[in-house]
């Protein structure tokens, strides 16, 4: 015996074979605006994100810096100084601090204190450092070097009085 369904329960041919082309194209339309939004919005995440590789070296060199000027009385322009093995003295050439190397130190300048002259109270012992985005950092375009000072100064450019420190 054999059995027979009904017409209306039988599937047709076109049916079971899986997605239309319409359905295909609304799916991949859906994605490629969701990655639209999606990729620049990490990307520029990311690239803030490594913004703490700088402010953490110029603070961690600054920190060096005043230990260097507690023992010796004034501030050092050679990064070996500082525990920098393998930099050249000031004026030095650029050299990768950090973890990943998004950000190198590009200045390190000391000031030696002057005594004082006459009715004139002299000037201090000062340092600036400075340190400017390298590789694909350098697509962080508001925030593009930081500096710090010994009066504990945090700046950068090109947006100095943005937020660069704080986030």
């Amino acid at each position: 015996m054999k059995l027979q369904f009904p017409a209306s329960n039988r599937r047709s041919g076109t049916n079971a074979r899986g997605f239309s082309l319409l359905e295909l194209v609304v799916a991949v339309s859906v994605v490629a605006i969701l990655a639209a939004i999606a990729i620049p919005s990490y990307q520029s995440y990311t690239l803030r994100s490594h913004r703490t590789d700088a402010k953490t070296a110029l603070l961690d060199m600054a920190s060096l810096e005043e230990r260097f000027f507690s023992t010796n009385n004034s501030y050092s322009q050679t990064p070996s100084d500082l525990g920098y093995a393998g930099a050249a003295p000031c004026p030095c050439a650029p050299f990768p601090v950090g973890l990943n190397g998004y950000y190198q130190i590009t200045n390190l300048q000391a000031v030696a204190a002057t005594p004082p002259a006459g009715v004139n109270n002299g000037t201090p012992a000062t340092y600036t450092i400075t340190a400017s985005a390298i590789g694909n950092q350098v697509n962080d375009t508001s925030c593009l070097t930081f500096t710090v000072n010994s009066a504990g100064q945090q700046t950068a450019t090109p947006n100095p009085n943005g937020d660069c420190w704080q986030k």
